[in-house]
């Protein structure tokens, strides 16, 4: 029987800090992934990565068990993200390596145009969308998180979710219309 995340971070909190490594397993991949759709550099997104675990590490006394750890947890990777494209001053690009589950959910006439075409007019149009609208949208499609946890995440409420994520979606397509 497998703990959930709650359970192992309140075993880490307890003193049974050998219950850390199973929690670093479950997130290394999908948090990467995040950092990296949000910054497009792989060697900066593992040391964002680490700094991340790091600071899980030294805060899970902060950790409340009743609430979600993913959510946590994406949110301090998230932080860790804005504060060092905020302190490179540069324009994020995002490279999604799932893109047929945005498609999926979107528009299945799309499904007709090659893949490869389909991902560079995507990736451009999304480099020219305001960050406020990168993050909502990576969460939901590429990251598979609900409103709720995009919201704990993100740290704005549940109904400013929905809205960023259609202003978004309008946006991009509006940007890939002029392409």
């Amino acid at each position: 029987m497998s703990l959930s995340d709650e359970k192992l971070a309140k075993l880490v909190q307890i003193g049974k800090t050998d219950k850390y490594e199973k929690l670093v397993k479950r997130y290394q991949e999908k948090l990467y992934r995040y950092l990296l759709r949000l910054t497009n550099d792989p060697d900066e997104s593992e040391d964002l990565l680490q700094e991340t675990f790091v600071s899980v590490y030294k805060n899970i006394h902060r950790f409340n068990t009743k609430l979600k750890f993913s959510s946590w947890i994406y949110r301090i990777a998230h932080n860790k993200a804005i504060n060092y494209i905020k302190k490179r001053s540069r324009t994020i690009s995002i490279d999604f390596f799932n893109l047929e589950n945005f498609l999926a959910k979107e528009d299945k006439t799309l499904e007709k145009i090659e893949k490869e075409e389909i991902a560079k007019m995507v990736r451009v149009c999304l480099n020219k969308l305001p960050r406020k609208y990168k993050a909502p949208l990576v969460l939901y499609y590429f990251e598979d998180k609900s409103y709720q946890e995009i919201s704990d995440i993100l740290r704005i409420s549940k109904s400013n979710v929905g809205v960023l994520i259609n202003r978004g979606k309008k946006a991009l397509k509006d940007i890939c219309k002029e392409k």
